[in-house]
This record gives structure tokens, C-alpha cells and sequence, in this order.
């Protein structure tokens, strides 16, 4: 798992985003529109395979999709009415052209195109397994290991294969597969990750979000459910549910954070959910202020919700630019304050001799958050005071989420008052797990009955993660 970079290391890193169009003449153009809806989930990297009368076509490259399917010619050589695309933050895997998906092998049954996004828990020592029996593995990613079980299943149909694949894999998954015949989508057991179903002119979409159905039109069908896989071929769609039921244990950091504002996601609007959660945050920790302040983008609803809660006037006194790239980072001290002023800006005027409440998703390493009240202050502000919609985040994710070393966590590692020291303000306050519990739709934390998975919060994992040495739970890959 890599590290996140110095200029976003007040956020966890996205994982990667996967989307499919089944039998429509534009097939590939479509998946290039739905993957620049995803962009959010992933910036490394992008691919397409798509397929044509039985014949395969893949492109894949480093960079956003628009760099890496801006020609128009690159989309016309990507023929067929079918095709699967993804793209790729890399969580497992080093960032090379050969770690890009979706991963494209020729087993015995034909072509194999596979896009995932998730983290396999026991992905290594299923390797190890592997490479012993003689596979030769082309990429450095877990995702691979599927393909190879399913190669060597003692199988013959495509369905088949990859049930038995998936018996034997452990962690997060959310698939998307493509055939000559057809597109299969899969969510794991506990279904981590989101994975939905939609339509346009008869045809089937698969995925990550709903804003990616949007994009092109299509309708919304239905969320895949955990453990499920759904076959769409020429004779239309079938559901198989091969896996004993589980208690689902959705990632509760889609609704904090990574989804877009404008998803559905189980069945909730994420934007309605952040409100909620600032408005629970509001209630829990409000504080006597001028002014609420969200740190740009992904503060704004929380801090909407906080606003319209705690009746105080809500203002952007920080504009953020949308037109700098992870490239312009350096991962050094020197330069690592001009990264942040490059990427937000403190608007004085509203700033000025006020008495401010600034709202963010997460604190994680807590070296943007310092900037940034640095950035406040110097604007004028009076006291500034931090509300963070997601509680300290203590423990690392195995499931697809990119987080650093568990010592460099700063909630690992101080207290809320150690903390708010460290980060230079008047008082910080998270809010609390049945508050965010509540405003996603649940009555409050119950480890018992639990529909979310909230590791990175109380370090209770829902699987345990057998690639990881005990002793180093909560550490990253």
C-alpha cells in the first residue's frame, strides 16, 4: 500500500473506480464518459478493454482518463458493444503500466478483462501459492490473483471459475469482469465497497456510483448486493448468490468522503448524509463563533449541515484551485506549505477579526490541517476552531483505502487536546460514532448489529487481515 502524498495527507487517499456497458453500439465511449465521472475514485491511471465479435481490445495508460483517452482516435480503435473500464489509485501494487487495469489474460475459456476496486486481504500468501505451483504472474496487483485461480480451477465454465476463485480470496472486492459472451459484476460477502446496476437503451451498466449512470443517461436500476454476482449476456441478466449470507459492513468513509456528493449510495444521497453528519456534529461540539467555514470541497456539506444547525452564518473564507495536479507536489518540508497555498487560498474578507469554525472530512497525518489554520490566522482570524465530520481516525484499512503507517497517524499518537496543539487551534472536536452512525441512517454504533465497517475508527476489523503480521494490526502494506 503506498503512503498518501505530503499535499493531501489530511485525507485518505480514494481507492479506484470500475464501470461496464453491456450491448450498446457505443460501448467504449460510454465507459470513457462514466470513467471521467469516477475520476474522484482514482487519478494514477485508467484502461479499457472492450470487445468486438469475440476479439479483444485494450487500452490502458498512467495519467487521468482525459490524458489517456482524449483522442478520438484512441476511443474508435476500442471497438464492440461491450467494454469494462477502471481507474486506478493504487492501494496494493507499485504504480506501473503493468499494475494498470483492467488486467487482460487469455484463459481456456477465451478473454478475460477484470477491473477491481477493494483490497484482497490474503492476496500474498495466495501468491506464494501460486508462484509455487507455476503461475507466472505479469503485475505486482492482488487483482491478478483472481485471474490465476480461475485459471487453474479444475473448472470449465466461466460463472464457475470464478466462484471458486472467490472462495478462496479474503477482503474487499467490488468486480467487474467482461467476456465474448459477458459483463459480470461482483460485490464481496460484506460488501465494502459500492457496486451498482443501471440501464440506457436496453443496454446494462455496471458502477462504482450512481454520478456515473448520470453522465450518460442511464437509469438507475439498483444497488448489486454484497455477495451477489450479476451475469449480463445476450439472453439478459441472471444473479447468482453463491455465499452464505453476512452481515454487510459497508464502508462507512463512502458517506464521509469518497463517494460524490451527487451518489446514491446504499440507497442514501451522499450529500444529504454529510449534512447530517455536520448537523450532528453541530449538536455535539458547537462552539460560540462568527462564522462556519468548510475546507474545500469536501468539508462543504458537513459544514452546511453545521451552519444551518448551530445558526451561524456560513462562508467560503478559503477558495480552493481545481487546476492543480498531484504532479506539482514535492514531498519535502520546504515546499510543502507552497503546495497548500497552491491548492487553497484564505479569502481575508471574510476572515477578518472573526471568530472562525472550520469543518473538514478527516484529519490524518495533520500537516495540511496545520497549514491551513496557519493560512486562517494569518488572514486575521481571531480563534479558529476545527470540527471534523469523521472521528480520529486511529487505524489503518486493509480493504482498499490508502493510509499511512499507523505511527504517522496523528490520532495514533496524541489525544484531541495533543492533537489540537499539534495543529495550532483554540479547540478541535470529531464527531462521535453514534452521531455518524445516525446520520447514516442508523440509530447509532452498535458493534453488534453494525451495517458499516468503521476500522480505521475503533481498529475492530470485520476480517482480519491474514497477510499482516498480528503484531502489526493497523500498519500499512
Amino acid at each position: 500500500m503506498q503512503t498518501t502524498s505530503s499535499y493531501d495527507d489530511d485525507h485518505l487517499a480514494e481507492e479506484c473506480g470500475v464501470f461496464g456497458v453491456f450491448g450498446h453500439p457505443e460501448a467504449a465511449k460510454l465507459v470513457t464518459l462514466g470513467l471521467h465521472a469516477l475520476q474522484h475514485r482514482g487519478q494514477e491511471a485508467a484502461g479499457i478493454v472492450a470487445c468486438d465479435q469475440g476479439q479483444f481490445h485494450t487500452t490502458r495508460g498512467q495519467g487521468l482518463v482525459e490524458k489517456v483517452f482524449g483522442g478520438e482516435s484512441v476511443v474508435r480503435q476500442l471497438a464492440g458493444d461491450r467494454a469494462i473500464g477502471h481507474v486506478r489509485y493504487a492501494t496494493t501494487g507499485e504504480t506501473a503500466l503493468r499494475n494498470v487495469q483492467p488486467l487482460f489474460a487469455e484463459l481456456e475459456f477465451g478473454g478475460l478483462g477484470l477491473g477491481h476496486n477493494g483490497n484482497l486481504t490474503n492476496a500474498q500468501a495466495l501468491r506464494r501459492q501460486l508462484i509455487r505451483r507455476g503461475c507466472l504472474f505479469q503485475s505486482t496487483s492482488d487483482t491478478e490473483v483472481i485471474i490465476h485461480l480461475m485459471a487453474t480451477a479444475p473448472l470449465t465454465g466461466v460463472e464457475d471459475r470464478l466462484v471458486a476463485a472467490l472462495r478462496q480470496v479474503e477482503g474487499a472486492y467490488s468486480l467487474v469482469a467482461l467476456t465474448a459472451e459477458s459483463m459480470i459484476g461482483v460485490r464481496d460477502p460484506l460488501g465494502f465497497r459500492p457496486l451498482v446496476l443501471g440501464r440506457l437503451d436496453g443496454a446494462a451498466c455496471l458502477a462504482s456510483e450512481t454520478c456515473a449512470l448520470d453522465i450518460i443517461g442511464a437509469e438507475f436500476v439498483r444497488d448489486v448486493e454484497p455477495g451477489e454476482i450479476v451475469v449480463v449476456s445476450e439472453t439478459g441478466l441472471r444473479s447468482i448468490k453463491p455465499f452464505a449470507p453476512q452481515r454487510r459492513r459497508f464502508c462507512i468513509f463512502e458517506h464521509i468522503y469518497f463517494a460524490r456528493p451527487d451518489s446514491l449510495v446504499e440507497g442514501m444521497s451522499v450529500y444529504e448524509v454529510r449534512k447530517r453528519i455536520g448537523m450532528e456534529l453541530a449538536r455535539e461540539s458547537n462552539v460560540d463563533a462568527d462564522v462556519v467555514v468548510p475546507v474545500p470541497d469536501s468539508g462543504v456539506p458537513a459544514a452546511l449541515g453545521f451552519a444551518a444547525e448551530a445558526k451561524i452564518p456560513f462562508e467560503l473564507g478559503i477558495i480552493r484551485n481545481h487546476y492543480v495536479g498531484r504532479t506539482f507536489i514535492q514531498p519535502t518540508d520546504k515546499t510543502r506549505h507552497a503546495g497548500v497555498k497552491m491548492k487553497h487560498n484564505a479569502n481575508c474578507t471574510t476572515l477578518k477579526g472573526k471568530r472562525v469554525i472550520l469543518v473538514d472530512d478527516s484529519i490524518v497525518r495533520g500537516t495540511t490541517s496545520r497549514k491551513i489554520v496557519e493560512m486562517v490566522r494569518q488572514a486575521g482570524a481571531r480563534e479558529v476552531h476545527m470540527r471534523i465530520s469523521s472521528p480520529p481516525t486511529t487505524h489503518c484499512c486493509y480493504f482498499g483505502i490508502d493510509t499511512p503507517e499507523r505511527d504517522e497517524l496523528l490520532a495514533a499518537c496524541y489525544d484531541i487536546p495533543g492533537m489540537a496543539n499539534r495543529i495550532g487551534v483554540d479547540s478541535l472536536a470529531f464527531v462521535s460514532l453514534d452521531g455518524l452512525f445516525r446520520a447514516a441512517g442508523d440509530t447509532g454504533r452498535n458493534p453488534e448489529t453494525s451495517l458499516f465497517c468503521d476500522a480505521c475508527f475503533t481498529g475492530e476489523y470485520p476480517i482480519h487481515p491474514s497477510d499482516y503480521r498480528p503484531e502489526t494490526a493497523g500498519d500499512s502494506k
